[in-house]
């Protein structure tokens, strides 16, 4: 081997080395979502979902979805083989984007979109961005919608190559990022945040008077998006609005979002208008205080949507023995989770 040769290789070894060393550490920094802050593995959870092809109800949007509809409620009683895409704070843009990712897997029947979001015109926090967007499979869907999202201090890089975030990590650094560093773990029930915890509410917050009740025309912008995109692909688009106590929908938002819904002959059910035939009670149905239901009042509240979904046509699935097999190991680990935080 010539001189030239040796100096070639020695350099091409010691570049080498070089990135596999920053891949590692990029891999050890980056948050896991394993433990405390679960709700940021929710969206990459999905592309391990077994026989996704097959579901046919899709939830997008915020806490008011992942932590109030129980999957695997509506597959027992209904037959409904659902999934929640859904994450901490996501913003009607985001959820127009983990809409247009998802639908490269699946085409449900129906797609719900709980319309809290509608209140924001800009993103609040780059750890609810992460939380939405570095789980999704890059693609031109995915850059899209991380430009659409940053906040002014935000870099796309630091999207690309994310040990440009979380460089300084060191000190949080935990067992768990050396458990899961070459896989992870279910933290969901396909979407669904499950807590059996109990908290009443006390002292609910009143709604202030706002300045300007209109939603912005960001907005509406991308729940246009969001709609079209449902009927260029044959989707019923079902909008919602979670029974949560808090925070304050406004009779001004709720009637927006009525006369959109009538002018696009789409379906609203807006929960907390029917919070007594749900049989909901705040006493126990909710682990923090009425932002939230817990098991329980998801379980209440997703048989009664299922009962609706499933009268206006969404189809019972539980003649399909590949598909009743796998929701069989899915309630088993639902109910031993269950059992677990309640011991």
């Amino acid at each position: 081997m010539t001189k030239n040769r040796k100096k070639g290789l020695r350099i091409f070894v010691s570049v080498l080395i070089i990135i596999l060393s920053l891949l590692f550490l990029q891999r050890l920094l980056t948050p896991k979502y394993v433990d405390d802050v679960v709700e940021g593995a929710f969206i990459k959870e999905f592309y391990n979902e077994e026989h996704k092809e097959d579901l046919n109800l899709i939830f997008i949007g915020d806490c008011e979805v992942y932590s109030n509809f129980s999957p695997a409620t509506l597959w027992q009683e209904y037959g409904i083989n659902s999934y929640i895409r859904g994450s901490a704070d996501q913003y009607v843009w985001q959820s127009y984007y983990i809409l247009e990712d998802t639908l490269k897997y699946v085409k449900p029947e129906a797609v719900v979109f709980n319309v809290l979001s509608l209140r924001n015109e800009e993103p609040k926090r780059e750890a609810y961005n992460r939380m939405s967007l570095e789980g999704l499979k890059w693609s031109k869907t995915k850059v899209n919608a991380i430009k659409d999202s940053m906040m002014e201090d935000e870099h796309f890089l630091d999207y690309v190559f994310p040990i440009l975030r979380y460089h300084s990590r060191w000190n949080d650094i935990k067992s768990t990022d050396f458990e899961f560093f070459f896989h992870s773990k279910p933290v969901s029930h396909n979407g669904f945040y499950l807590k059996t915890a109990v908290r009443p509410p006390q002292d609910v917050p009143e709604g202030k008077p706002l300045n300007n009740y209109d939603f912005s025309e960001k907005a509406w912008s991308y729940l246009d998006r969001i709609r079209t995109l449902c009927e260029e692909n044959g989707i019923e688009l079902i909008l919602v609005k979670a029974p949560s106590l808090y925070p304050h929908w406004y009779e001004q938002y709720e009637q927006q979002v009525e006369d959109y819904a009538e002018k696009n002959n789409l379906m609203y059910i807006n929960f907390l208008e029917h919070k007594e035939e749900i049989g909901l009670d705040y006493n126990t149905d909710t682990f923090d205080g009425g932002l939230h239901l817990n098991v329980s009042g998801a379980e209440k509240l997703s048989h009664w949507f299922g009962n609706i979904l499933s009268e206006h046509g969404i189809s019972d699935l539980r003649d399909r023995a590949d598909l009743q097999s796998m929701w069989d190991e899915k309630i088993a680990r639902y109910e031993s989770e269950k059992t677990e935080q309640s011991d």
